[in-house]
């Protein structure tokens, strides 16, 4: 791959009263940088496919969940919160970062978790979740009753499941006018098409409104890796609009965006049988993006969303296009984090992912 030379990153470089506004700490590497995949592009026929790899967006501990991170634990230690809690399902990698940054600011964290079906990554992020201090607990039924137990005390924090609210939206606002400079730069032409997992909905909310916002005509592939019962396109539309109130709130000189999500194509086409289910297309791509990269995809979100784009390049959607894939997944090694560990001393609820065979 094409390694260009960073450029200088700036926060909301259009708007600052709105950067002065927003609360943040220092977690991550910025800009991520953008390179040109071109062994990768002639595999799949593409002139101009590119990578954005936020997966590098912290040193320890990449992914898209850096970005939010910066914001939302930037807000808990305004508040003077001791600790955080968050939710997701057993193999969250937002809970997992949540763990890592929360204690490297001093944060406890704690961390409600639902089932999910087992892989080795889900092993992966728990073993290196109780590393990192926090606690976890198995969460089976209603997360609102657990939740409201947590809430209870008072000097936590609540981060939302992928870190999706409106601060945590703003994050990926802003990436879009990083990625704006990266093209100002000329490190990369405006992208026709980008695409990224549709998960939690706060990236996908970002960048539409991010992307709108910065006055590129880029339109986004959102593929979809969740049931809708989870992110449905109503929840977006909603998201979408709570977003665009907060930035306003905080910056009336940020601009009063119309036509919400109308530079965005929800798909469904590489869900699968669900949630954390592999698929055939999502394993092939897996390993075509390997190949020609060295990257290590995510069965769950990350090669899904890189399925859909080698569907579309093989359906000659994309010729003569300029393509961006936004690698969300952290490619950071966790194996010296998670060496000594020991399983059992997870709740038994958890054993189970790392006593029965897992389907990838």
């Amino acid at each position: 791959m094409d390694q260009p030379s960073p450029v200088p990153a700036s926060r909301f470089p259009d708007h600052p009263t709105l950067a002065a506004r927003l609360p943040q700490v220092s977690l991550g590497r910025w800009p991520t940088p953008v390179e040109r995949a071109a062994g990768l592009g002639r595999a799949l026929g593409l002139s101009g496919l590119y990578l954005k790899r936020d997966d590098l967006s912290g040193e320890h501990y990449g992914s898209n969940k850096v970005r939010k991170l910066e914001l939302l634990l930037g807000e808990a230690v305004q508040r003077g919160a001791s600790g955080v809690f968050t939710l997701g399902f057993a193999g969250s990698n937002h809970a997992l970062a949540t763990a890592l940054y929360a204690r490297q600011l001093g944060l406890a964290c704690t961390a409600l978790l639902m089932p999910q079906a087992s892989a080795p990554y889900v092993r992966q992020n728990l073993l290196a979740g109780q590393a990192a201090g926090a606690r976890l607990i198995p969460c089976r039924n209603s997360l609102v009753l657990g939740l409201r137990y947590l809430q209870r005390q008072r000097t936590d924090y609540l981060i939302p499941a992928g870190g999706t609210c409106p601060l945590g939206v703003a994050a990926y606002v802003n990436a879009a006018f990083e990625l704006r400079g990266q093209i100002q730069a000329g490190l990369l032409p405006e992208p026709d098409r980008i695409y990224v997992p549709f998960g939690s909905m706060g990236t996908t909310a970002g960048l539409s409104l991010g992307l709108q916002a910065a006055g590129l005509r880029t339109r986004i592939e959102a593929v979809r890796v969740i049931e809708p019962r989870w992110a449905s396109a109503s929840g977006l539309k909603h998201l979408l609009r709570r977003s665009l109130a907060l930035l306003r709130d905080l910056d009336p000189t940020f601009p009063q965006l119309q036509e919400l999500g109308a530079n965005l194509n929800l798909r469904g086409d590489q869900l699968g049988q669900g949630y954390a289910m592999p698929t055939a297309a999502g394993l092939a791509a897996e390993q075509l993006m390997h190949a020609h990269t060295g990257l290590r995809l995510n069965p769950t979100y990350s090669a899904k969303a890189f399925a859909a784009l080698v569907a579309d390049a093989h359906a000659g959607l994309l010729e003569g296009r300029t393509v961006l894939y936004w690698n969300t997944y952290n490619t950071r090694d966790l194996s010296s984090l998670i060496q000594g560990q020991d399983y059992h001393h997870l709740p038994e609820a958890f054993h189970r992912y790392f006593e029965a065979a897992s389907p990838a």
